[in-house]
């Protein structure tokens, strides 16, 4: 079952006498409980592709539906109920609000649907012990390293049990170690929820976590790789090479 379906998505910026695209006829489906990395060059439309897939951007043309809905013919307040309760996000620079706790934080998008108290406090539980916070759970943000305030950021994510959570560069900021510790956190959660997640990522460490990575150059799919049964050490050598070739450089052992 497709949980996000993408046809000929198209993004422009400008006008028609400096016209930049972006995006140029990209097409791709998602299905339920994948784990899929987006990987490209700075400037290929990664970001741009996972900006509009999750509804932040509007695309020029094309269409994309998420759980059948379809999100590009939806009106803005239409649009944001539907966020709300149907997608997850993990950015970068984590978005944690400093006054709150890392509880607070958590359950933020369970107070916005006005989620039972006991139910809340259930579903916190589960999550917070997942990711390995729930012993700060009484903490601030400015309190925690980088790595609990990333988790925290996708514990929030995963809180409201979204179709798809979308993640934008959630190693970017953090050191190898908290990297790693999130990417094993999110690979388990995305096998015992079945939780699918799309992440935008350059590193091709962080990619050969997931179960696909779809590569993008100039706007357009150049190319992907499935993991199969084979296992990450390999995964990540595939990755590399594949890289390199769309960079133009010599992959070597």
């Amino acid at each position: 079952m497709n949980i996000l379906e993408a046809n000929q998505i198209q993004k422009s910026y400008g006008n028609k006498f400096n016209k930049q695209e972006v995006l140029r006829g990209v097409s791709l489906s998602i299905e339920k409980g994948e784990f899929v990395s987006i990987m490209g060059a700075s400037g290929s439309g990664k970001t741009t592709l996972l900006n509009v897939l999750s509804s932040i951007d509007k695309v020029s043309n094309g269409t994309i539906k998420i759980e059948g809905s379809e999100i590009t013919g939806m009106r803005e307040k239409q649009l944001a109920q539907f966020r709300k309760n149907n997608l997850g996000f993990i950015f970068q620079d984590y978005n944690l609000l400093d006054t709150l706790t890392v509880k607070e934080n958590i359950l933020l998008p369970l107070s916005i649907t006005k989620t039972p108290r006991k139910e809340a406090e259930s579903r916190f539980t589960r999550i917070a012990n997942e990711l390995g916070i729930y012993e700060i759970k009484d903490k601030y943000p400015n309190e925690i390293s980088g790595g609990q305030k990333q988790r925290t950021s996708a514990a929030r994510a995963f809180i409201h049990e979204p179709s798809i959570i979308f993640a934008d560069e959630p190693t970017g900021a953090l050191d190898s170690k908290s990297a790693s510790d999130l990417l094993n956190k999110l690979s388990s959660l995305n096998e015992t929820l079945a939780a699918t997640i799309l992440m935008v990522t350059h590193d091709p460490l962080a990619a050969s976590y997931c179960s696909r990575v779809i590569f993008i150059k100039d706007g357009q799919i150049y190319t992907q790789l499935n993991k199969g049964e084979q296992d990450r050490q390999h995964f990540f050598q595939d990755i590399m090479k594949t890289q390199g070739i769309l960079s133009g450089v010599q992959y070597e052992h």
